[in-house]
């Protein structure tokens, strides 16, 4: 499978020589042009002369009744352009819209479809202009003249007046089609998977391949690598500076939705989301039943906003954690601890009994601002999380002292007994700090 799909794309790159074409009457394999040899060519392409030495290929259609023909009605114009495109996109081709006639009612009569490199791109002869420069591409356009004419005819219909079917260029191999404009088409369900691999920051490179196997190759995809930047880059272009917007949006459908939704946020002079709470249904339910204990971890940043992200965590009865609510806070600071703390007690309607938190001087002075019995509440008790202390045990005394003596298994024999009283571990605390020696370290 691999094998092949490489195939796929290198017969695609660099290479003009590869096509569909159908054998056309006065076939001959014994003239070379351009970069192909006449060998190489005629195992693969089949042109017709002309009298002046021109060559004409002609596409071969795997349906034929996707064929045009002459004087073949169709019930609308649209229906018209589909039909030809897909005759196209079968044989090797991309088309666009050409020039068109109107008469005195202002009624289309006459539409011209013509292939994607009818013409020839305008040469620039060196003078100055006020024309805006387009990107800088590698010119397809040949003056092909393969096209076709639909005219209008009575009750709204168009039937093919013309249709010119030769090509005066080779056309797209069938493993080269899957890469013609035409052929790439970003569906209804790669702008969601691609939509929803974003929102997980999963990127692009990645999605696709996921394409990929979900449609069984790179062919079936219908769409490239840079298709999936593209519209990547249109999303992120279409949220701009909205981010924050929509999600307050959202949170107010969420709202209407569903009334134990809270949420609550607050903004800058200049607009932008400074601080945002939030609590679910499913979080102030277990809140009710496992919020004796609770923990609210600030370590959590966001790499693009700069947010604090800091959920309230619970245990259940099955010792898993539970998200009680969440918020993202811009500061680590006393006034936007106490805020999120008083919607936390507006959502929940009580105080925790206890509230675990790391050795961070500001909510050492929001907890018992917020947390306390000033509402007629029973005030919360602040703990200190152990697994923080501990980890600067290494880091105050060094690795040496921590992971070359029995000096932790000493001490943690006083501090993860839960049934001594405070004299005794006062004494063990001094008792191990004397034996290894840590009366004057600071």
């Amino acid at each position: 499978m691999i094998t092949t799909d490489l195939l796929k794309i290198s017969d695609n790159q660099g290479s003009s020589c590869g096509d569909s074409s159908r054998i056309s009457s006065g076939v001959s394999n014994d003239v070379s042009s351009g970069a192909c040899s006449a060998e190489n060519e005629g195992a693969i392409t089949s042109y017709s002369m002309s009298r002046g030495g021109q060559r004409y290929f002609i596409p071969t259609c795997g349906d034929l009744n996707c064929i045009p023909v002459k004087d073949m009605v169709f019930e609308s114009l649209h229906k018209a352009y589909k039909f030809y495109k897909k005759y196209g996109q079968q044989s090797g081709y991309t088309v666009r819209k050409s020039r068109e006639k109107k008469n005195g009612e202002n009624t289309l009569v006459l539409k011209h479809f013509v292939r994607s490199r009818e013409g020839f791109n305008d040469v620039n002869d060196g003078s100055f202009s006020n024309v805006v420069k387009r990107r800088r591409t590698i010119s397809q356009r040949c003056g092909c003249k393969a096209k076709i004419v639909f005219k209008y005819t009575s009750l709204d219909r168009f039937f093919v007046l013309s249709f010119v079917e030769k090509h005066n260029h080779p056309l797209a191999s069938e493993t080269g089609r899957q890469f013609l404009r035409a052929n790439r088409e970003m569906s209804l369900g790669l702008r969601t998977l691609v939509f929803g691999a974003a929102k997980v920051n999963i990127g692009n490179n990645k999605s696709f391949s996921f394409a990929k196997e979900l449609m069984g190759g790179y062919s079936n995809v219908g769409a490239t690598l840079r298709d999936f930047r593209n519209l990547d880059r249109d999303l992120k272009c279409y949220v701009g500076e909205r981010d924050g917007q929509m999600m307050i949006e959202k949170f107010k459908v969420m709202h209407e939705t569903s009334v134990s939704f809270y949420y609550a946020y607050d903004v800058d002079p200049a607009r932008h989301l400074m601080k945002l709470f939030w609590a679910h249904a499913i979080g102030r339910r277990n809140f009710e039943i496992y919020g004796d204990a609770q923990s609210f971890d600030a370590t959590f940043d966001t790499n693009k906003y700069n947010l604090i992200f800091a959920p309230f965590t619970g245990v259940d009865k099955h010792d898993k954690c539970v998200t009680f609510a969440s918020c993202l806070l811009s500061h680590e600071s006393v006034t936007y601890y106490s805020w999120a703390f008083g919607h936390f007690v507006k959502a929940m309607g009580r105080n925790h009994v206890l509230i675990i938190t790391d050795q961070c001087p500001a909510m050492k002075v929001a907890v018992p601002g917020i947390f306390s019995s000033i509402n007629g509440l029973v005030a919360s008790k602040h703990r200190l999380c152990m697994w923080h202390i501990l980890q600067k045990f290494r880091v105050k005394l060094g690795n040496r002292l921590c992971k070359e003596t029995d000096f932790m298994e000493k001490m943690k024999i006083y501090i993860w007994s839960s049934n001594i009283d405070i004299d005794e571990f006062e004494r063990g605390w001094e008792a191990v700090i004397k034996e290894f020696k840590l009366e004057g370290n600071k």
